[in-house]
């Protein structure tokens, strides 16, 4: 298999180097191509991997439809994998679809605010653009695997399995998203891209129950206090926008009656995004500045410490998990499926930052099952469409076992 790695930031970083490890000797990956909008940084993350003839370098914008399916065209790509922010999403997307590819993201095409009532009506939601070509892609022949990171991607996995093998009855799904990370020398730090970070936690927060369909609420509402295992320990979340949300109604059943996503960001975080906001600095829209024209959010974007180089000074640990209430064989069963990364490991084993290696796991696994024809689909699907077992039988080999905290054991 060929692969285009589209975005060579901490995550795509990551993936290159957890793919290079599962498959040294290229029987599944045979050429993966790091490709940049800075050629720097995508020689970097390619010479890193081992550079050569099966890890070459390439200048990509990402906006630009028609150089993508150049690169593809030109390396001969079965495969794109877009590690870029998501208001990309809709040009790679159609690049891939063009030139004739598979492709996998970690986050669906953007949503859009319902235009009078968006915090308690939906509008346009995530994936919406890629889920209505789902019949093109399989007329075509192609998949495009949607949100197939650690969380939206394995948190997904992880929800397929417990309908499958843990369950007779579900009644809720919830994503529990925690971390006690700390990034020294900096008050503010995000561990993946900022632009994203903003777009999620400022758009409002989508909530799914069976007798009201999909609905929102305020940004960074609906706080709770979980408790998160291996050490981490209780934490304040709050709702943000999320793909599970949008992907586990349509393809759990079993009674589902809810569906939510809440994700520890702390009060400093939250206050400064308010405030950003406040200011109009939180905008993705161009204004014209002293004859230059730049979106505010990508100023903030670059004065933030840029995630790929903050891992040496990150400490701490991310517990991402799907916590899933019901019966089986008639008895009341709560679990919570998860995976906990701690950034000195990841630094130790792959000098990448734990948060961007986790994400990076879920591509990198569903990539090996592709090429290997163990996860077989066309057309447009979110990993809950694939057996789950596969996968999770190789997170262990790939450095990031699961658990499963069950209410029977307890």
């Amino acid at each position: 298999m060929n692969i285009l790695l589209l975005g060579g930031g901490a995550v795509g970083e990551a993936y290159g180097m957890l793919v290079t490890e599962a498959d040294p000797g290229s029987e599944q990956v045979q050429k993966l191509v790091v490709a940049d909008y800075g050629l720097a940084r995508a020689q970097e993350v390619a010479a890193r991997l081992g550079g050569g003839d099966r890890f070459p370098a390439i200048q990509i914008d990402a906006g630009d439809q028609a150089q993508v399916e150049a690169a593809i065209r030109t390396h001969r790509i079965d495969l794109l994998v877009n590690g870029c922010p998501q208001n990309f999403n809709e040009t790679i997307f159609d690049g891939a679809f063009a030139a004739g590819c598979h492709y996998l993201d970690m986050a669906m095409t953007l949503s859009q605010k319902h235009p009078t009532e968006p915090h308690a009506k939906v509008g346009v939601l995530l994936g919406d653009y890629q889920f209505r070509q789902h019949a093109h892609w399989e007329q075509k022949g192609r998949l495009a695997l949607l949100g197939m990171g650690i969380d939206p991607g394995v948190s997904e996995v992880f929800a397929r399995y417990a309908e499958k093998a843990l369950f007779d009855e579900i009644d809720e799904i919830g994503i529990r998203d925690g971390s006690n990370m700390t990034v020294k020398k900096y008050r503010y730090a995000t561990q993946f891209s900022v632009w994203s970070v903003i777009e999620e936690c400022l758009n409002p927060p989508v909530f799914w129950e069976k007798e009201k369909g999909y609905y929102t609420a305020k940004p960074m509402s609906a706080p709770e206090v979980f408790d998160f295992p291996d050490g981490i320990g209780p934490i304040e979340l709050v709702a943000i926008e999320h793909e599970e949300v949008i992907n586990l109604p349509r393809w759990i059943n079993k009674g589902l009656k809810k569906v939510d996503f809440k994700i520890s960001l702390g009060e400093d975080l939250m206050n400064a995004l308010r405030q950003l906001e406040l200011m109009g600095l939180t905008s993705a829209e161009a204004i014209s500045v002293k004859g230059v024209r730049v979106a505010p959010r990508d100023v903030v974007e670059a004065c933030m410490p840029d995630p790929a180089k903050v891992g040496p000074l990150m400490e701490g640990r991310i517990c991402v998990g799907t916590l899933v209430k019901g019966r089986k064989d008639g008895r009341p069963r709560e679990v919570y499926v998860y995976q906990v990364a701690d950034n000195q490991e990841c630094m130790r084993r792959w000098s990448c930052q734990a948060v961007a290696a986790q994400t990076a796991v879920g591509p990198s696994i569903a990539t090996e099952l592709l090429a290997r024809g163990i996860w077989q689909a066309r057309g447009v699907l979110p990993p809950e469409a694939f057996e789950p077992e596969p996968f999770l039988e190789r997170m262990a080999a790939y450095g990031f076992p699961y658990k499963i905290k069950d209410s029977w054991e307890a």
